[in-house]
């Protein structure tokens, strides 16, 4: 019997709220006009906290009501990243703990990718290794920009070189971007600014060639590759037009992109069958 495995959805210990009220940032909380707690990045709403996010209880009931099996659980936006370079590891440590504890829990019904510190390399390595190793965690989740800062960024490559010797699997998630104040209006952020922010990163990092140069990390895009999907096409006219887009890459975009995985976070059939088309449904994930 076929198991059914959500891959994408977060689980929040209620610590993780009370550190993002300690730590001065741009992240605050505030209140939607139906009474809701959502949180802020400089103004922008991204996300209502809602109560299966922190209770474990009403969780396991919504998975038995839609036939979920098994999820594997991730801290959304903006995971670990509100915090600085100082206090990143001790966020990532405790979050990490509260997945391995409730896992070891509910062995048959979660599954959990690690969050890291990136800003402090030494412990991000480290936490990797404690997070795989130690707590049995099944991957890492990192978001489209990592305080404004791209995935790219050289500060991150000898972790991507270790995920690639690890043939880690990477779940990318969206965070707003790096200036929010377009995506004030209308709840923007979550439904433009994430799917923007995610086709962004994943197009650096295939032109920049990162996907090239770590081709055994496994990649998951969220939100079914943001717009990325749509643009294959458009990103290998890119690269036979601009001798800027062939410096790092010897391959057409759509060469490393259809290697990457998908989950099917999306809200239209068609859009669905158009990336089941480009790249089947071996790199599709529930």
């Amino acid at each position: 019997m076929t198991r059914r495995i959500d891959i994408h959805t977060h689980y929040y210990p209620e610590a993780f709220f009370e550190k993002i009220r300690e730590v001065p940032s741009d992240f605050s909380f505030d209140k939607d006009p139906t009474g809701r707690t959502i949180i802020k990045y400089r103004g922008a709403r991204f996300f209502g906290v809602q109560p299966a996010m922190t209770d474990v209880a009403r969780r396991l009931e919504d998975m038995d009501r839609v036939g979920i099996d098994l999820e594997v659980i991730s801290l959304s936006t903006p995971n670990v990243f509100f915090a600085d370079e100082t206090r990143q590891p001790g966020v990532a440590r405790m979050v990490n703990d509260a997945y391995a504890d409730l896992i070891a829990r509910y062995p048959k019904r979660f599954a959990g990718f690690a969050s890291i510190p990136m800003d402090a390399p030494d412990a991000a390595l480290k936490e990797l290794h404690r997070a795989l190793y130690e707590l049995k965690l099944n991957g890492v989740i990192l978001l489209s920009n990592i305080a404004g800062k791209p995935l790219t960024s050289p500060a991150y490559r000898p972790f991507f070189e270790e995920a690639n010797r690890m043939k880690l699997c990477i779940f990318l998630h969206p965070m707003l971007p790096l200036n929010p104040e377009s995506f004030r209006e209308y709840v923007l952020g979550p439904i433009i600014g994430f799917p923007f922010d995610t086709s962004l990163a994943v197009a650096r990092m295939c032109y920049d060639g990162l996907l090239a140069d770590f081709p055994d990390i496994k990649w998951i895009i969220g939100h079914l590759g943001g717009a990325i999907p749509y643009l294959m096409e458009r990103m290998d006219n890119g690269f036979r037009d601009f001798a800027e887009c062939r410096v790092k890459i010897d391959q057409l975009p759509s060469f490393y992109l259809k290697r990457l995985y998908y989950d099917t976070v999306a809200f239209s059939p068609y859009t669905l069958n158009m990336v089941r088309d480009q790249v089947g449904t071996d790199h599709m994930l529930m």
